[in-house]
């Protein structure tokens, strides 16, 4: 989510005329909190943050007044809030004061694309105002429908008859919710999510939904999101140096969506693929750096600079420059290694070897020819390196390159760093393991001796061609014509 709360919420919904709570926003004067509090006869005082932040409620994060004091209390209280959801801390720069809804019944909606159906897909409970995580299957609905046609009222009301909504309620949802598809669609969001929606009953007893909060993602790529003239701030999350450099890379060509998982992370998992990007970040977990897709076919000089980038930030405390990716259709690998390789050769250059070791699982496009070039600037620099054709499961390639990240946590990345001939930086969170890559560093002239680098290793994966450089220890041009022939036999 991109987008949170009823500050800007409430404008949005405006374009569909969906009703919402009355909101003001932190620059709002005592007399009209006090005046709102007279209306509604009570407030909530909700901390204002940077892009996308949940758990606000069961952080105490959200305030209750019924009177001018004690909303102004609040309001000190929340307006530089800190709220740790995650891996990451959001710190507040204001508040909202939004009127209370007096309800009976609150409703969860939310619509986006489901890579389960391949369609846009509504979820929806009449027990809204709670994680939805909370609620049996049975008291939710999730229902795919035809992007072509629209979100039509039938679709609403069968969804609220199988779950056993109240009849009071379904009637008025129908009228209102396939609005909100109009929204998202027309202004070129990926996500909406309203919760709780509150039945707010007229002096007659008719029952009007009624936006409480709201959350939303947008494709920042799709022209529509102009159309609503949105402030760049509102964008600009409370991100790292590192994803605001990466982010300024955004062109037509080439996706390079990060995230930081963890500052201090050890392996540096450059991921191309959706696909590929969530099976990488949930297996790494802690031990990766970020979590990213730079898929897309990117051209080489955007490829450089996202991974220079990438280096200046991580590369020092990273054991395992780890770049993973499935099979792509239409990325050219050997553009996108090539200029991995290259910026990996700048990087030492500029700033000075570190040890590292480099794990590589790709297919696709000239793969072979990208598997050369990088594996010609690892040679250069004296890095060890192994490679994974598109034969190869990507879930054993994963779990590959956490042994080796475990293995240098323990003993390899001293190892490496005398072979460089450098001081093994220390790292924070060391960890004791036995496990150990299947193969270690190349000699050279002024490498170690090979009884010192060539204990039998843990297991590879078993699958797939791979190409292993540094097996040999003893012979300083032996590793180089292994490699070669590797890469022959990885062609086919």
């Amino acid at each position: 989510m991109q987008l949170t709360g009823m500050l800007h919420g409430a404008k949005l919904l405006e374009h569909v005329e969906f009703p919402t709570a009355e909101v003001l926003g932190p620059d709002a004067s005592e007399g009209q909190i006090q005046d709102l509090i007279k209306r509604h006869g009570q407030v909530f005082i909700k901390p204002l943050f940077r892009g996308g932040v949940g758990k606000k409620g069961k952080s105490g994060l959200i305030g209750k007044a019924s009177d001018l004091k004690t909303a102004l209390a609040e309001k000190e209280r929340l307006y530089f809030a800190e709220h740790k959801h995650g891996n990451a801390t959001a710190k507040a720069n204001g508040v909202t004061f939004e009127g209370g809804v007096p309800a009976e019944h609150e409703i969860y909606f939310s619509i986006t694309d489901d890579t389960r159906f391949r369609a846009p897909t509504i979820t929806i409970t009449h027990k809204g105002g709670v994680d939805i995580e909370e609620l049996g299957k049975d008291e939710i609905r999730t229902v795919p429908f035809d992007a072509l046609t629209g979100l039509k009222a039938f679709v609403i009301a069968n969804a609220l008859t199988d779950i056993g909504a109240p009849r009071e309620v379904i009637s008025p949802l129908v009228q209102h919710l396939p609005k909100l598809w109009e929204l998202m669609h027309h202004y070129g969001m990926t996500t909406l999510e309203l919760n709780p929606i509150r039945m707010r009953a007229d002096k007659n007893g008719r029952l009007t939904p009624v936006a409480c909060d709201f959350k939303c993602g947008f494709d920042r790529d799709d022209p529509r999101v102009a159309r609503l003239n949105l402030p760049d701030h509102l964008f600009a999350a409370d991100v790292s140096a590192f994803e605001q450099e990466v982010n300024e890379l955004r062109t037509h060509q080439g996706q390079s969506d990060v995230f930081v998982i963890n500052e201090k992370g050890t392996i540096l998992a450059p991921t191309f693929g959706g696909g590929a990007n969530s099976l990488v970040t949930e297996v790494l977990g802690e031990a990766a750096s970020i979590s990213s897709d730079f898929g897309g076919n990117p051209p080489y000089e955007k490829m450089k600079e996202v991974a220079r980038i990438c280096y200046r930030h991580f590369l020092r405390q990273s054991n395992v420059l780890f770049i993973i990716g499935g099979k792509s259709n239409n990325t050219d690998i050997h553009e996108t290694l090539r200029a991995m390789g290259d910026a990996l050769r700048e990087h030492f250059s500029q700033h000075g070897p570190t040890p590292l070791y480099v794990v590589v699982g790709r297919g696709g496009p000239n793969l072979v020819r990208g598997f050369g070039a990088l594996a010609e600037a690892c040679d250069a620099l004296g890095v060890p390196y192994r490679f994974f054709g598109f034969d190869s499961a990507i879930s054993e390639v994963v779990n590959y390159a956490k042994k080796v990240d475990e293995w240098m946590r323990a003993e390899g990345r001293a190892q490496i760093a005398a072979h460089l001939g450098i001081a093994a930086p220390v790292q924070d969170t060391p960890v004791q393991s036995t496990a150990r890559p299947t193969d270690h560093v190349t000699a050279t002239a002024t490498a170690p001796t090979a009884a010192a680098l060539t204990a039998t290793p843990a297991a590879a994966p078993a699958t797939g061609a791979a190409i292993d450089h540094a097996a040999d220890m003893a012979t300083a041009t032996a590793a180089p014509a292994t490699n070669h022939a590797a890469l022959q036999a990885a062609a086919h």
